[in-house]
Order: structure tokens, then sequence, then C-alpha cells
């Protein structure tokens, strides 16, 4: 078997105590004190992230916003330096590549931030599509990322970065040269976890000293080192998709929930586009939607799901939600039985188990909040 990736902060995780796991070809972790604690905290106050698994791409040249209008969803052409968006990447039968989120770095150059799992892959797509002037570099390497997040993370990145205004940073905006702890970041209103907070880039070497300021000045407000598995469940409950599971190479962001990054009337003919129309024209034959259990027993991913006799979809993510202490899951379900009320069966173990289709997200943050995926 290929030996697993590390982050820069792996030699740390057994000093704060962290589980890890296998997680895409990376070993990182799953746990520091426990995902329920770990979730709980980033609720109510903050919670920091080692995400620095996550793959970073460079899109630079006189022709690259014509090149990622051509490559993605979203309509790139509405952001301006100093700001991000989440879009996808769709292949011509308008599956999904991937879903992503691009900076704007200045005129002419993009940063992407493109799942793990997928860094390699989107790259060689980016450039088996490149006919523009434009220079597409992988730079994950030598970029690590902290992600700083829950109703407190404001207050305590103002301690850390003194000389900039964290307050009025705007959600899915940034300051690229911000100064965190000492060390020069990319300072980003961005996260995947439904709460407020700020996602950090920095060079690979700075990543263990911003590490421990971050949790040495957010110890007094009770700021805890999270692992995936809160990530995962707070992901969930705000109803965040992730690649693999709610979105996949047959899973349209149509069809996954997240028609809010595809701009199907933007003048770019992007990848995938003509596939989405018809998709669009005809009806979804299935969509994501949210379950919740009636019986006992916990949706599982890959878990079937009935209407009757009938199968009608599968569980994409499920788990006992720890903010609502509810079974509950989020499954890629044949239109009509998607629809809020209605009742269907899971199967749990080769045992039917009632639910009902509720709306989603399950959870969402406090108006005096901001920032998401």
């Amino acid at each position: 078997m290929p030996e697993l990736k590390r982050t820069p902060l792996y030699d740390v995780y057994r000093k704060y105590g962290a589980k890890t796991t296998d997680f895409g070809g990376w070993e990182l972790p799953v746990q520091f004190s426990g995902i329920k604690a770990e979730h709980e905290a980033v609720r109510t106050r903050a919670g920091l992230f080692d995400v620095s698994h996550m793959g970073e791409i460079l899109v630079e040249g006189p022709q690259s916003l014509g090149f990622l209008q051509k490559m993605m969803t979203n309509d790139v052409s509405k952001l301006k330096p100093g700001a991000a968006q989440y879009t996808a990447m769709c292949n011509e039968a308008g599956g999904t590549v991937d879903d992503l989120l691009v900076y704007q770095l200045g005129e002419n150059r993009y940063g992407l931030v493109v799942n793990a799992a997928n860094t390699e892959k989107d790259y060689k797509w980016l450039v088996s599509h490149r006919t523009e002037d434009v220079s597409i570099t992988d730079i994950s390497a030598s970029v690590a990322q902290l992600a700083l997040q829950g109703p407190l993370a404001t207050e305590v990145m103002q301690k850390l970065a003194p000389e900039a205004d964290v307050f009025s940073i705007p959600t899915f905006s940034f300051i690229e040269n911000a100064k965190v702890a000492g060390c020069k970041v990319l300072l980003s209103r961005t996260g995947y976890t439904g709460e407020d907070g700020f996602e950090i880039y920095c060079r690979s070497e700075d990543a263990l000293k911003l590490w421990d300021e971050i949790l040495a000045k957010g110890r007094e407000k009770g700021v805890l080192p999270c692992g995936l598995g809160a990530r995962d469940t707070l992901r969930f409950e705000a109803g965040l998709c992730l690649y693999g599971q709610e979105l996949a190479e047959d899973i349209s962001p149509l069809e996954a929930g997240i028609g809010f990054a595809v701009k199907l009337k933007k003048e770019a003919d992007f990848i995938g586009k003509q596939a989405l129309l018809a998709q669009k024209a005809e009806g979804l034959k299935r969509r994501l939607a949210g379950i919740e259990m009636i019986g006992r027993g916990i949706p599982r991913h890959g878990y079937s799901v009935y209407a009757g006799d009938e199968r009608i979809g599968t569980v994409t993510t499920g788990t006992q939600s720890p903010t609502l202490k509810k079974n509950i899951g989020l499954a890629l379900l044949r239109v009509p039985w998607d629809a809020p009320g209605t009742e269907v069966e899971v199967d749990v173990r080769s045992k039917k188990i009632k639910a009902v289709v509720v709306q989603t997200p399950f959870y969402k943050k406090p108006k005096n909040g901001g920032g998401e995926k």
C-alpha cells in the first residue's frame, strides 16, 4: 500500500491528543478530545482545524478569466480582487468533477482551492482543457491551511492580527497579505462548518507557529483543536456537500442542491452547460433531500431508501446530530419522494426503519454570525 501523506502539522498531533485516520490517502486527525466536544466547541465558541491536505492551484495569465468561465459553473466575472466564490466544475454529461473555491488574487490571477483527493485529477482536468494563454500551477505542497471556526473566531483572530480589522472582512472576502501571529498569510472569511470563521493559507513552514499561537491566544475563549469527525458533523448539519458523497462524477450540482453556484444564464458556454440546461428543462429525476428517522436507527452512507417495496434512493451522509440530538441524513431521492413530509423507509442492516423527508439545512447559525463554504 502507498504511504499516507502527512501535513506539516503531523508531528504535533500526538501532543494535542489526536487519533488519526486514512482520509483520501492522508493521515489526518479524526478527533483530539472527542467529536462531540469539538463539535460543541465550534457551535458555541471556536475550534481550530488543520486542513492543509486541501489542494491549491494557481491560474494566471491574460486569458485566465475566459478560461475559468469555460471551466466553472459559477460566473467568475462577478469576482473582484479580494473576493472568493463557491463554484463547481462539471464534465460534459453535467456530473461534478469537483466543488471548489475561486479566489481572485489580482488582475488575471486566481487561486483555486480544491478537495484534497481531487487535487491531481483537477489539475490534469484544467491542463487538458487549456487552449488560452494561461499558466496553471499546483502549489499545494508549499501551502498549509488552517481553519478557525465558530462564533468567537473573529474575536480570537483579532488578537492574532492586530494590524487588520478582521471584524470588517465580509463573508467570502479575504486579505492576501495579512499578518497573523507575525506570519504573512491569506486570511479568508470562509469555512465549512456553517459558522462564522476564517481559513488561513500560509507557507508550510509557518503552520506549526500559527497552530500553537492560535490555540494559545484562544485558550481563554475555549478554543479546541478539532479533527475531521467534527468537521464532517458540522458541515453535514449545515447542509454543505462533501465530494464523494453528495457530489460525484455521476451527480450533477443541480441534483445535489447547489444550483445557486450554477449560472446557466451566463454568456460563457462552460463545460456541462448544455447537459445541465437539458436536465433543468426536463425536470430533475432525483434530488438531495434531508431525512429524519422516526424509528430507531441511524442512516449511514450507502444505505438504501424505500417507498414501500420500491427503492427510491440512497443515503449520502447520516449520523446522530450532536446539535439536534436526532438521527438524520442526507439522501439522493427520486422525485417526487424528495418532498418534505414524505414518509420513507431506510434499510438499516436489512431492517426497514421509518423516516420522514425534512427541510435542509438541518442547522442555521444565529443571524449575528457569517461565513460558510
